[in-house]
C-alpha cells in the first residue's frame, strides 16, 4: 500500500505495514512526495530535510505545526528521535521562544567569558559552567545537552560544532574576520581537564595544575574516551566522579538559572596538599620499628576460644526467636480473618 493511502511501503526505508493515523496521510504524504523528490530519505528524517522542507512549503503557522506533528508522530511510532522537536525546525515556527533565545544567547555567553578559568577549585568550575553556558546560547535543550559525549563536540573551520544523539548539529562560528570562534577556547579549555585526568586521575595534581599550570599533551581520543560524558558533575570539592557520569538535565537547568540571575558565589580557594605534606607531618608518620609481644599469638588464640564458649548456643537462641516471632504473626492473621 502507498504511503498516501495509510501504511508506510519499503521505499520509505522502514518496515511495511506501519499505519499511519488518518488525520495525518495528506501531510505525510505530501512530505514523503517532496523526498521522493528531492532524494531525501522520508524516515528517519533528518531536521535539516525537514527544515527544508518547511521552507519550501510555506503556510500558516498553524499548518506548519500540523505538519511538523504528522510527521513527528510517524518518527516516534517507528521508534525514530522526532525530527521536528530539533532547534534547527522550530525557531523559525516559534517567533517568542527566538527572540527570548536571541536575547539570552549574548547574555549566556558574557556569563561564561567571565568565569574564572584558573585557581582551586574555582577554575574547574569555571571552566565547565562556561562550556555548558556556551552551549546552552545556541539553544539545545538541556535534556540532549545532559547527553553529549566528549566525541560530539569538534572543531572545524574555526566554529565550534556539537551533535546530539538525534543527529541535529548546532554551531557556533567565528565573527567575521576573525580566526576561531570565542566558544572554541571555551571548549579547549575544558577538554584540558578532561585530557589531564585521562593522563593523571589524581585531584590534588589537577589542583595544582589550576593554580600553576602545565601545558598538557591533546591526543586523539580512543573510542571509550569519545563515548564518556562530555559535561560531568563536580562536588563541593573539585572531585569529579571516579568512574565517568553525566550530569542531569535538571542540574543543568539550575545551573544557568544561578548564573543568569547572578547568584553564583565566588568559591573559596581551597589550600593544596602537595605531595610531601603528609610525610612532614608529625601526626601521621609510621614508626618503622615496632615490638611486636612475643606471646601476642597466644593471646590471640585464647581470645579467640573464650569468644567461642561465649557465643556457643546463640543459633539456637536465634532459632527460637524466629518460632516466636512466626507464632505470633501467625495469631495476627488468624484475628485479622476472623474481623
Amino acid at each position: 500500500m502507498s504511503l498516501s493511502t495509510g501504511r508506510l511501503g519499503d521505499s520509505s526505508g522502514t518496515a511495511a505495514g506501519l499505519r499511519i493515523p488518518a488525520r495525518y496521510r495528506h501531510d505525510w504524504a505530501l512530505f514523503a512526495d517532496w523526498c521522493t523528490a528531492t532524494n531525501h530519505r522520508p524516515i528517519p528524517a533528518t531536521p535539516e530535510a525537514l527544515a527544508l522542507f518547511l521552507r519550501e512549503h510555506p503556510a500558516a503557522v498553524a499548518t506548519q505545526r500540523r505538519r511538523l506533528s504528522a510527521i513527528n508522530t510517524v518518527h516516534t511510532h517507528h521508534g525514530h528521535p522526532a525530527p521536528g522537536r530539533s532547534e534547527t525546525v522550530r525557531r523559525p515556527l516559534d517567533a517568542a521562544r527566538a527572540t527570548r533565545l536571541d536575547r539570552l544567547a549574548p547574555l549566556l555567553l558574557h556569563k561564561a567569558a567571565e568565569l574564572p578559568v584558573t585557581g582551586w577549585p574555582s577554575g574547574v568550575f569555571g571552566r565547565r559552567d562556561g562550556l555548558l553556558l556556551t552551549l546552552a546560547a545556541t539553544g539545545m535543550p538541556f535534556a540532549q545537552l545532559a547527553r553529549l559525549r566528549r566525541g560530539d563536540v569538534t572543531v572545524a573551520a574555526g566554529a565550534l560544532v556539537a551533535t546530539t544523539t538525534d543527529g541535529e548539529r548546532f554551531c557556533l562560528p567565528p565573527e567575521p574576520g576573525a580566526g576561531a570562534s570565542p566558544a572554541v577556547g571555551v571548549y579547549y579549555r575544558w577538554a584540558e581537564i578532561q585530557a589531564f585526568l585521562d593522563q593523571y586521575p589524581n585531584t590534588d595534581l589537577l589542583a595544582q595544575h589550576l593554580t600553576d599550570p602545565v601545558e598538557v599533551e591533546h591526543r586523539v581520543l580512543t573510542d571509550r574516551q569519545a563515548r564518556q560524558p562530555l559535561l560531568s558533575p563536580i562536588d563541593r570539592w573539585g572531585h569529579l566522579p571516579l568512574m565517568p557520569q553525566p550530569m542531569t538535565a535538571q542540574s543543568i537547568a539550575s545551573i544557568v538559572r544561578e548564573h543568569l540571575a547572578g547568584r553564583v558565589r565566588p568559591r573559596t580557594p581551597l589550600p593544596l596538599r602537595k605531595q610531601g605534606d603528609r610525610d612532614d607531618d608529625p601526626h601521621v608518620r609510621l614508626e618503622t620499628e615496632i615490638d611486636l609481644d612475643p606471646h601476642y599469638y597466644e593471646r590471640g588464640i585464647a581470645a579467640r576460644r573464650s569468644a567461642r564458649d561465649s557465643l556457643d548456643g546463640l543459633a539456637d537462641v536465634f532459632d527460637d526467636i524466629e518460632a516466636r516471632a512466626d507464632a505470633l504473626l501467625e495469631e495476627l492473621l488468624t484475628v485479622l480473618e476472623e474481623l
